[in-house]
């Protein structure tokens, strides 16, 4: 009999490999309390979503790596914990029996510089960038994006991109605290300080590196912590250069699906270039004994993202 959410077209054949997916776990050792909207965030629970995640993970037995699309570790972490707390929550990972590849979020730059991060979080990237590639079988990339290059967030006031940062949120965003999106309109409510973007030459290194899988024949998934389409994320949620990084995709057609966290209740859509989009849903938001983990089954001509309780299960078919 074949499991509800396992598609009919797939039963029967073996996926070429299989990795595990969570976003936005956001531990802290903190009473639970919720989001500015009124969402209620399950700080403590969150840890245990994940410990669920890794043993589900490490029964499979057939997963490749895992991917952590971000914030691992909540905003509001007192200070003097941040350090211990993002530790602790990388031996967590550690308990999966394969490699872990992790992705920056804004919560995590709350907490620690990104420098700090990518050293704790084992970022292959040099100096303090953290997007870079691998290849997990033949034939297949993983493109992992740093949606927090150009950021407020986790370098100093002074360094270049940090300012460039600040030069955008003053011109799109007149709102004394640029966390707000009041006045707004549509997707120029994205320009919020928790969102971020991608540098010139973070593109310029996309570009190329999607041009040789092009060439290699390659079929690429991207991810990134922040989406990269308003079609399947809130405005309040978008990269604030998507566009561009859409461009640079669409430019190539390797590309088959993006996947992200950040916006917590998730998402999906197709683009105009038939790019799948999928936005995974967040484990800070289960309550106690709910769960937002998955396994992601990897085919020729498909991708199949079996989700565990709020983690929606979805069949994403490549367009040729």
């Amino acid at each position: 009999m074949t499991p509800a959410n396992v598609s009919i077209t797939t039963q029967g054949k073996k996926p070429l490999f299989s990795f595990g997916v969570i976003t936005d776990i956001q531990y802290a050792d903190i009473p639970d309390g919720e989001s500015f909207l009124g969402i209620p965030r399950f700080y403590h629970h969150s840890v245990l979503v994940l410990r669920r995640a890794i043993k589900t993970w490490n029964d499979h037995n057939a997963l490749s790596f895992a991917l952590n699309f971000g914030d691992i570790v909540d905003g509001k972490c007192p200070k003097s914990q941040s350090l211990p707390t993002v530790k602790r929550m990388v031996n967590e990972f550690d308990q999966f029996d394969g490699p872990v590849h992790h992705m920056i979020g804004n919560h995590c730059l709350y907490n620690l510089p990104r420098a700090t991060l990518v050293k704790l979080l084992k970022i292959p990237a040099p100096s303090d960038t953290a997007y870079y590639h691998f290849s997990p079988r033949p034939g297949f990339r993983i493109v992992v994006l740093d949606g927090y290059d150009v950021s407020a967030l986790g370098r100093p006031f002074d360094h270049p991109l940090t300012m460039v940062a600040w030069k955008l949120l003053e011109e799109k965003n007149p709102n004394s605290d640029k966390n707000s999106p009041e006045g707004l309109t549509g997707l120029a409510r994205r320009f919020l300080m928790f969102n971020g973007g991608v540098s010139g030459e973070q593109l310029t290194w996309l570009d190329k590196v999607l041009g040789k899988s092009t060439r290699d024949g390659e079929k690429v998934v991207v991810c990134c912590h922040v989406p990269l389409h308003p079609g399947c994320s809130s405005p309040e949620a978008l990269l604030w250069n998507y566009d561009d990084v859409l461009e640079v995709i669409h430019r190539h057609g390797c590309v088959k699906v993006c996947i992200a966290g950040h916006d917590h209740s998730g998402g999906h859509c197709v683009d105009s270039g038939g790019v799948h989009h999928r936005v995974l849903e967040a484990a800070l938001e289960c309550p106690p004994g709910a769960d937002a983990f998955g396994h992601v089954d990897v085919y020729h001509d498909r991708i199949e993202i079996l989700g565990v309780d709020r983690m929606a299960s979805m069949e994403l078919v490549f367009r040729p």
